[in-house]
């Protein structure tokens, strides 16, 4: 399950195509007393690295990109590739609905060496599928780097369809999905439509096993900041064929995933990660706050249960 970029060979800064596949980890940006905790973020990357996550993926939703400003989003990206050093590929969230100012800040980030980008449906305009194409053609033809595109109309208000995407699939840099449809049906015909060397990555946590036993490359989950192994090994044991194994790997992320959505992400992740000390604060920017008691104790419950199992 691993799409290889011959063919496609960019002008990129470390890679002559990486393999799109496996697991990607959203990073969360940590913050302390109202700023970017660089210091644990770093130790994060770190952690993730070691944990034998396949990508990284910051400035996404769960990194809480639209509340950083512009020399935030420098800083974690320059440490994002200081810290992984070209261990695995690092594609980082460009996107927004205006597609002159996403062609701004591709050409603004051009002198930083990550490896690509993941670009979200522009939100909030509505536009229509032409509108769409030719929004991602020209966020193509700005940058060197390889493009997957994000489609997430729980967020955006809008569907790219899968002929659009495709259509899209044609451009030489656009690589591949994250795959957020929200609908099951629209996702499984992408995966018998698509071309070869067109990767899809589940960004749908819930349906991880369900994706990768119908042929997806991977996925990029927020959930897998938790239990980094076992969505590791999900995907270990479908690579080898491992149905039954891959199943008993699922069954305890199938109960533990709908916790971390319970509230806004990446709010119950923030929490369980100060839980367990990989970062000092569970602190997110507003408008998002805390998790609630109530699902705190939930929370903390389940991982009580797990540990005296």
């Amino acid at each position: 399950m691993t799409t290889q970029l011959s063919g496609r060979a960019l002008s990129g800064p470390s890679v002559s195509g990486p393999s799109i596949s496996g697991l990607w980890v959203p990073l969360i940006t940590p913050f302390k007393d109202g700023a970017v905790d660089i210091q644990n973020y770093d130790r994060l990357v770190e952690h993730y690295i070691q944990a034998g996550a396949d990508a990284l993926f910051p400035l996404g939703t769960t990194g809480e990109s639209p509340t950083l400003d512009e020399a935030e989003i420098d800083l974690v990206i320059e440490r994002t590739v200081a810290v992984a050093r070209g261990r695995v590929p690092v594609f980082v969230g460009v996107g927004g609905n205006s597609t002159r100012k996403v062609e701004k800040e591709l050409k603004r980030l051009q002198r930083i060496a990550f490896d690509g980008v993941v670009s979200v449906c522009p939100y909030y305009n509505r536009p229509s599928q032409d509108g769409l194409i030719a929004h991602f053609r020209n966020i193509a033809a700005a940058t060197d780097r390889l493009v997957l595109i994000y489609n997430i109309p729980y967020r955006t208000a809008v569907n790219l369809s899968n002929d659009s995407m495709l259509e899209l699939a044609e451009v030489p840099n656009i690589v591949g999905a994250k795959d957020s449809s929200g609908s099951l049906a629209q996702s499984l015909e992408l995966l018998a439509r698509k071309p070869k060397d067109f990767a899809v990555l589940t960004g749908e946590d819930a349906l991880y096993f369900t994706m990768m036993a119908n042929g997806a490359e991977g996925g990029i989950l927020a959930a897998s900041h938790l239990m980094t192994e076992r969505f590791i090994e999900v995907g270990r044991c479908f690579a080898a064929n491992d149905v039954a194994g891959a199943r008993a790997a699922w069954a305890p992320l199938a109960q533990f995933v709908p916790l971390l959505f319970a509230e806004a992400n990446p709010m119950p992740i923030k929490y369980l990660l100060w839980r367990q000390g990989l970062i000092a604060s569970p602190e997110c920017r507003l408008p998002l706050t805390r998790i609630s008691d109530g699902l705190a104790k939930r929370l903390d419950a389940y991982f009580e249960q797990r540990a005296a199992a």
